[in-house]
């Protein structure tokens, strides 16, 4: 798997098939962050935010570092994101052991990408993490509306 650097792929997404994996009905090749923003998505209408572990668990990802695996689609979806002017979808994932956070690479990539300028656990982190989950889950449930009816 290549690492997701978000200076450099902000404007250039990654070419390759990133993590490319099968889905869990073993049909077709698609990749974790497709899969990922297509869960994201649907969770979006719920306005609740989701863990980490609950969204590897979601998709079906097998160990070793599922985790990891969840993250580094969550900075390539950030990249996607911040070049297309969206509220970043990967505000709906959080950290178990944060207290309602995301993982401190979150607010690194956010940073990386001009979005964030704080400490990661101060007051900034907590109040530019409500505004883009504020952001995020309206934006991207309006979308699921569109794109997942009833």
């Amino acid at each position: 798997m290549r690492p997701v650097n978000c200076e450099k792929d902000i404007m250039a997404f990654i070419a390759e098939d990133f993590a490319a994996t099968t889905n869990v009905d073993g049909k077709a090749h698609q990749t974790i962050a497709r899969r990922l923003r297509q869960q994201l998505q649907k969770i979006a209408a719920q306005r609740v935010p989701i863990t980490y572990r609950e969204l590897a668990n979601a998709l079906g990802l097998t160990p070793p570092h599922t985790i990891h695996q969840v993250t580094e689609a969550l900075e390539h979806l950030m990249a996607e994101d911040a070049a297309a002017g969206r509220p970043f979808i990967a505000a709906i994932a959080i950290s178990k052991a944060r207290g309602g956070l995301p993982a401190p690479g979150f607010f690194d990539c956010a940073r990386r990408l001009g979005r964030f300028a704080g400490d990661e656990a101060g007051p900034e982190a907590w109040a530019f993490h409500a505004g883009e989950f504020n952001a995020a889950v309206s934006f991207w449930a309006a979308t699921a509306a569109m794109r997942f009816p009833g």
